[in-house]
């Protein structure tokens, strides 16, 4: 009995040791992040909105593949219906702009739905076909529906207002983008909490069983789409009032294998491991952009640098699967084992 009670004794003082653990390192990350902004050069503040975006993206297409198991390489297009409605109600209506991304996050929502109509008949690689066709029409639909989306040449769209002050500086739009993204990742990681989140994985792991305990297939993979979208069209909302210009060459093919890639290399099923890997991947292109700087090239290093790009992102995809199929965030679970009360240890 007494050594019963001491490993229960133990068990829950090593709780409580992670609950205070976590509380600190999540203050100093909430300390840091509040004060990045006023250290932190131009560039490093514009890396800093960006991997914010992409974290947002990253996220919502976790919900779908990694917990869900459903295969979308339509995340790109999701997020093009989110920025060009964020877009065409910022520059006709002047709308605030929390309500253009809320907007954006609807059409992108709706627009999932019906993309993940098709998930209850196929699934896997027929699914991510029919991702890949979602991603082509919409992008036919921006280039050639000229009176609303602008043609090829896009829309430049006015900056957002806050209090009326115009967030038009990475430093004004961090302040705006970072908020969004940490409340959006609180939602994610608290939607496994509930009924919803526990389907998801369900359905993920074995969807047959799920629908034999009496789980709506459709509905819940549709709810997942929908979620992914949404989550998709705030973060292409973003990244129109970042870049303050969006064009159907904005959201290629590309950048959903993007979102895929990062995904895969962070780790599917975990919030961490959307974080982490929507952070290496953005580094990625920055690093080859110095890798090409240092070579010996002149007017060709753009053209070099777009298919080393995706020669890298599917390199890291072959990898990861290989040799770590859950990403960083089993590299960094093992570290914390490892590192976790370290001189205690025996």
């Amino acid at each position: 009995m007494r050594i019963g009670s001491a490993k229960e004794s133990y068990a829950d003082d090593e709780s409580l040791f992670d609950s205070v653990t976590q509380r600190a390192w999540f203050a100093i990350l909430l300390v840091t992040l509040a004060t990045f902004p006023f250290i932190a050069g131009e560039y490093w503040l514009y890396l800093a909105c960006l991997v914010a975006i992409n974290i947002a993206s990253t996220t919502g297409l976790n919900l779908l593949t990694g917990y869900t198991g459903l295969v979308s390489l339509g995340q790109a297009a999701f997020m093009g219906l989110g920025a060009y409605t964020v877009a065409i109600l910022q520059i006709r209506f002047g709308s605030p702009f929390l309500i253009n991304l809320l907007a954006g996050g609807t059409v992108a929502m709706i627009g999932g739905i019906f993309v993940g109509l098709p998930s209850l008949r196929v699934k896997g690689l027929y699914l991510a076909i029919a991702t890949i066709a979602a991603g082509f029409i919409s992008h036919f639909a921006f280039s050639h529906w000229a009176s609303l989306t602008g043609g090829t040449g896009g829309l430049a769209v006015p900056p957002a207002q806050l209090f009326g002050l115009a967030l038009d500086t990475s430093f004004r739009l961090y302040w705006v983008i970072m908020p969004i993204t940490i409340l959006m990742l609180f939602g994610a990681a608290n939607l496994f909490r509930t009924r919803i989140g526990r389907a998801f994985i369900a359905i993920r792991d074995r969807d047959i069983s799920a629908g034999v305990l009496g789980i709506p297939l459709l509905r819940y993979k549709l709810m997942s789409f929908a979620i992914s979208s949404f989550y998709a069209g705030v973060a292409g909302g973003m990244f129109a009032y970042f870049f303050r210009i969006v064009t159907p060459e904005s959201f290629p093919l590309i950048m959903s294998i993007f979102f895929l890639a990062a995904v895969i290399v962070g780790g599917m099923g975990t919030i961490r491991g959307g974080i982490f890997g929507a952070v290496f991947m953005t580094m990625v292109p920055e690093l080859l952009k110095l890798v090409v700087g240092w070579l010996p090239l002149t007017s060709n290093a753009t053209l070099i640098l777009s298919p080393v790009r995706t020669i890298v992102f599917g390199l890291l995809i072959v990898l990861f699967l290989i040799f770590e199929p859950h990403g960083l965030a089993e590299i960094w679970r093992r570290v914390r084992r490892t590192f976790h009360l370290w001189p205690f240890r025996t």
